[in-house]
């Protein structure tokens, strides 16, 4: 299973509270920060109910 790399790029300030929650549920403390997830159908999911508050790479290297 491969690896994706979300960066939380834009505030959650005035959007709704569901959306404040997923990016909590995705680990998510502060802005401008990065969290590494396996590619899978619930985290990708998540990433498409904030799609507009962060940006997501593919990971290329192994980092285990």
């Amino acid at each position: 299973m491969g690896k994706i790399k979300v960066t939380w790029i834009k505030s959650a300030i005035g959007y709704e509270r569901s959306q404040r929650r997923t990016l909590k549920t995705l680990g998510f403390h502060r802005l401008h920060q990065s969290v590494v997830r396996d590619d899978s159908a619930p985290v990708r999911g998540m990433i498409n109910k904030v799609r507009h508050l962060v940006k997501v790479e593919e990971e290329s290297g192994q980092s285990e």
